[in-house]
Parts: structure tokens; C-alpha cells; sequence
């Protein structure tokens, strides 16, 4: 695993294929071990840079604290908004900054072993 992130799951959707993004499909932040699930908002005309806006997750399993969890997502017109590029090497990352981001894909995780 790399050091920007320390989860097999999130090193995975770092390192698959992403999709070519388009208003409406899911995106997820990849944090160290945890996960934010975002929705894309706008495309840029190259389809190189795109803006993704924080969803509201609700957790809807009673396990506790496990790693097998699900959750419901809601559009939150008020959630943290971000714009993303794809980058030279295949990866979406935040612009100006190198937090990762999966195209395509949305799914809100809570690593409770930190």
C-alpha cells in the first residue's frame, strides 16, 4: 500500500480505472482508512476536472463498530465542495492539494479502529 492511504479497499479504487465523470454519479474521498461519499456536480468541457459536492450519508445497519457497514445517501445542497483533476498519473486528487479521490463510485466508510 502506498502512504496515502492505508486501506486495501481505498488502495484499490486508487489504483482501478476510473470512470469518465458525468453530472450526477458518485465520487468518494479516500481518506487513510475512511471514505466520504460525494456526488459530481459539474464536468469540465475536456472531462480532465470536475466539481464534487459531499452527500449526506446515513448509517441504516445496526452491526456496531465493524467494518461491514451500509449506508444511504442523500444530495446536501450544503455539503463541502470540491474541485478534482485527473492527474498525469491516472489518479483524481484534489486541485491544489493530493487528497484522492474514486470517480464513479460512492461510498461513505468509518474505520472505528482509529
Amino acid at each position: 500500500m502506498s502512504v496515502d492511504t492505508a486501506s486495501l479497499i481505498n488502495s484499490i479504487q486508487r489504483d482501478s480505472n476510473q470512470s469518465t465523470p458525468k453530472v450526477g454519479m458518485g465520487a468518494t474521498r479516500l481518506m487513510w482508512t475512511d471514505r466520504h461519499a460525494y456526488t459530481v456536480i459539474e464536468v469540465s468541457k475536456n472531462g480532465k476536472r470536475c466539481t464534487v459536492q459531499q452527500d449526506s450519508a446515513l448509517r441504516v445497519d445496526r452491526r456496531g463498530m465493524t467494518d461491514w457497514q451500509d449506508w444511504s445517501y442523500t444530495p446536501n445542497p450544503e455539503g463541502r465542495i470540491e474541485t478534482v483533476s485527473l492527474r498525469k498519473d491516472g489518479k483524481w486528487r484534489k486541485v491544489g492539494d493530493t487528497d484522492l479521490y474514486a470517480i464513479g463510485w460512492r461510498d461513505e466508510h468509518h474505520d472505528y479502529s482509529f
